[in-house]
C-alpha cells in the first residue's frame, strides 16, 4: 500500500484555492448545470447505466448542462448521454490511484486533487441534483447537498434520486430514525424526488427552475 503522506493546510489551500478558481473561470460561461452523483462501480449492462444514460440525453434535449464526475461508471453514463446527444458534458475529474484519467465523454473537463474543490464546484455551479446508485463518495455528495439546503447555504433546488429499489431502504431509515427522533424536519424529506423515470427527472427540474430562476440567480437566466 502507497504511504499516505500528510500535507500542512498551508500547502493544501493555495491548489485548493487555485481548482475552485479554474472551475468557476471555465464555468463562468455555461451557467447552472444540473449536478448527476453515482458510483464508478456501476457496470455498463446495469439497468442504472442506462437510466443515467438517458438522464443525459433528456437534459441535453433541454439544453440544460450536465456536470458530473467525470469517472466511469453512473458518471461515464450521465456524461456520454450528455455528449452523445450534442448537448454540455462537463466532468469534474478527481485523480485516483484506482481510477482512470476520466471518461471520454466531456466538453468541458477539469482536474482536481482535492475532494473539497471539487464538492464545492458541484455545488457553486449546480440549480439541481440527481443521485444514482453509489456507495460512500454518492451519500457523501447527497447527504451535504442535503445539508447545505436544509441551512440554507445554497439556493433552493431539487433534490432528485434515481433508482426506487435501490433508495427506499435509507428513506425509510431517515423517516424511522431521524425523524421519529426529531433530528429532521417533514420538510427535509419532502424535498427529496424519487423516481426511475429519467423524463420525470427532467420534468421536475424544468418545473423548478422556471418557478425559482430568479432566486437562484438574478443575473442569468435558466433554460426553458
Amino acid at each position: 500500500m502507497d504511504e499516505i503522506v500528510r500535507s500542512s493546510a498551508a500547502q493544501q489551500i493555495p491548489q485548493i484555492m487555485s481548482e475552485m478558481q479554474d472551475a468557476a473561470d471555465m464555468l463562468q460561461s455555461v451557467g447552472w448545470c444540473v449536478a448527476v452523483f453515482g458510483s464508478a462501480r456501476i457496470a455498463p449492462d446495469s439497468p442504472y447505466y442506462s437510466m443515467a444514460t438517458e438522464l443525459g440525453r433528456q437534459l441535453a434535449g433541454a439544453s440544460l448542462p450536465l456536470i458530473a464526475g467525470g469517472g466511469p461508471g453512473i458518471m461515464e453514463a450521465a456524461n456520454r448521454g450528455a455528449y452523445e446527444a450534442g448537448g454540455v458534458s462537463i466532468g469534474l475529474n478527481i485523480k485516483l490511484a484506482h481510477e482512470s484519467d476520466g471518461n471520454p465523454y466531456q466538453t468541458h473537463r477539469l482536474a482536481f486533487e482535492y475532494f473539497f474543490s471539487r464538492k464545492a464546484t458541484f455545488f457553486m455551479h449546480s440549480a439541481a441534483y440527481v443521485a444514482l446508485p453509489g456507495g460512500m463518495g454518492t451519500l457523501d455528495e447527497l447527504f451535504e447537498v442535503l445539508t447545505l439546503l436544509q441551512t440554507r447555504k445554497v439556493p433552493p433546488a431539487p433534490v432528485i434520486l434515481m433508482g426506487t429499489d435501490f433508495w427506499k431502504g435509507l428513506l425509510v431509515w431517515m423517516r424511522d430514525n431521524l425523524l421519529s427522533r426529531q433530528l429532521i424536519v417533514e420538510e427535509d424529506l419532502d424535498r427529496i424526488i424519487v423516481t426511475d423515470e429519467p423524463e420525470e427527472a427532467l420534468r421536475h427540474i424544468q418545473a423548478f427552475c422556471r418557478e425559482h430562476s430568479s432566486q437562484l440567480c438574478p443575473e442569468a437566466s435558466m433554460p426553458e
